[in-house]
């Protein structure tokens, strides 16, 4: 699995570490569940660079 600066990738979804945390921040401590607004996606077909839409961090992902 690629390792990342600003993402990481939870198995199914790629996350925003910034907006996570943030998000935990403020999140309901008796919920236990990924906040959805800190799900990235990728910027185009070419699954080359992640943007979280939250934030607009954007992350290149280098395929090895």
């Amino acid at each position: 699995m690629t390792e990342l600066n600003d993402f990481y990738n939870d198995g199914s979804s790629w996350i925003c570490k910034r907006c996570e945390s943030e998000l935990a921040a403020e999140a309901d401590p008796c919920k236990d569940s990924k906040p959805a607004n800190a799900l990235a996606k990728w910027m185009d077909n070419t699954r080359r660079v992640l943007i979280c839409p939250r934030c607009g961090l954007t992350e290149p992902v280098e395929k090895s």
